[in-house]
């Protein structure tokens, strides 16, 4: 598909045949609202990372080139929130770093 970024390869992990585990739990384990979310992320992250916008429609696009699909909610829903609070403020956030050490007594 034109236009579509090159790292739809790290969809299969979340197609419903698959058997791959992410983390401690394999994707089959997931329900579908965690792999719908998944899916969102990964598609946002590879937008983000090839420096395209991150849209309800691109979101979509490259999650059907994958050949998954997600409730139509979704794309709309985090891309309302990468709009709000940044891609970058998310990664932040998501990465677990950053917090300060403890004081010294």
């Amino acid at each position: 598909q034109a236009g579509v970024p090159k790292h739809t390869s790290l969809f299969p992990v979340l197609h419903p045949s698959s058997s791959v585990a992410m983390a401690s739990v394999a994707a089959s384990q997931l329900s579908k609202e965690q792999k719908e979310e998944l899916l969102c992320t990964y598609a946002a992250l590879i937008l983000h990372d090839d420096g395209a916008d991150i849209t309800p429609q691109a979101m979509t696009d490259l999650i059907k080139a994958a050949n998954c699909t997600v409730e139509a909610y979704w794309p709309t829903l985090m891309a309302k929130m990468i709009k709000n609070v940044g891609m970058e403020g998310l990664i932040k956030m998501g990465s677990g770093g950053g917090g300060g050490g403890g004081g010294g007594g």
